[in-house]
């Protein structure tokens, strides 16, 4: 039958708004109160403010279609007044610190990795390029003022003296040996050193031995003259020699030039002499283009200076 068919039918409930619970319900009403500004400063500060607000709130949630409990209200009004629900920034301390280095360290850490390797790598250039080098250099520039150079210093004295038996030889040896001495003593190493290179040539010097020849090839000039400066009305004549061993090879001589004060190893040099020597040299040789009596001077194993056959002032020039 028709009517117990419809008794038999199920009635269709009324479908229900889906329901909060409470906290998330209270944390939505703070919320809603929240973003409401005007509304809050119109009610809260109304005589009725919270019956009011509460008012007001059921109407928003209805509209939505949710039903909202009245202790959820009064629960929300009073966390708005109480700033519930509201995050609270922790405040300023060492940990905190910490913890947002930590959690930031994606963006410093390779900047900060990044400055520790180039101080590293600048720190570790300069201790291994600069420092310890300097130290190696200080430590050995120590023991040679305290043993190297007063053991070369004796050692050079020893052979000049095996090389010449001359007194003023030997006295000029000694003398530069004992400046070597103090100098290293004193720690001036450049002093020091000086003295060494100044026994070290006269020991070659007083060794070699050589004869002085007058140049006499084509194309080379035997003689040459100067105007002084200081004296424009004279005339400085030179002889040009060039000093060569038993073989005939050049022998390096040092030399000092009377124009300038320099000094130089040179084979060849100007050497002055007087006007009769040097016009004798120029009539010999442009009577067959060769000077028959080259040699001018000898200098002997053992002796400081050559001895020379011809008239000298001992003057020399190094450019011609």
């Amino acid at each position: 039958m028709p009517s117990e068919a419809a008794e038999l039918e199920p009635v269709a409930a009324a479908a229900e708004p889906p329901r909060l619970n409470d906290t998330m319900l209270a944390m939505d009403v703070v919320d809603t109160l929240r973003h409401a500004e005007g509304l809050v400063e119109r009610e809260l500060g109304a005589d009725q403010r919270a019956s009011a607000l509460k008012q007001r709130l059921r109407e928003i949630y209805r509209t939505q279609g949710i039903d909202v409990p009245e202790h959820i209200l009064d629960e929300g009004v009073a966390a708005l007044e109480q700033n519930r629900f509201v995050y609270q920034r922790t405040p300023a301390s060492f940990a905190r610190r910490l913890a947002t280095a930590w959690a930031t360290r994606a963006a410093w850490g390779r900047a900060l990795g990044f400055a520790l390797l180039a101080i590293v790598l600048l720190a570790g250039g300069w201790w291994f390029g600069i420092h310890q080098p300097a130290e190696r250099r200080l430590v050995a520039q120590q023991q040679e003022l305290t043993t190297g150079l007063p053991r070369a210093l004796t050692a050079e004295v020893d052979r000049v003296r095996a090389a010449s038996t001359l007194p003023d030889v030997r006295a000029r040896a000694d003398r530069l040996a004992a400046e070597g001495q103090a100098a290293a003593r004193a720690g001036s190493l450049g002093d020091a050193r000086a003295r060494l290179a100044a026994l070290q040539a006269l020991q070659r010097q007083v060794s070699q031995a050589y004869t002085v020849r007058i140049v006499s090839r084509p194309g080379m000039p035997s003689g040459v003259w100067r105007t002084p400066a200081e004296n424009q009305g004279a005339r400085n004549f030179y002889l040009i020699v060039e000093a060569v061993d038993g073989a005939g090879r050049p022998v390096v001589v040092p030399v000092t030039s009377e124009e300038d004060g320099r000094t130089a190893n040179v084979s060849s040099w100007g050497v002055r002499v007087s006007a009769d020597t040097f016009e004798r040299v120029r009539q010999d040789k442009m009577r067959d283009g060769v000077v028959q009596d080259p040699i001018v001077a000898t200098k002997k194993a053992g002796e400081l200076d050559p001895r020379w056959s011809i008239a000298t002032s001992g003057g020399a020039i190094l450019k011609w």
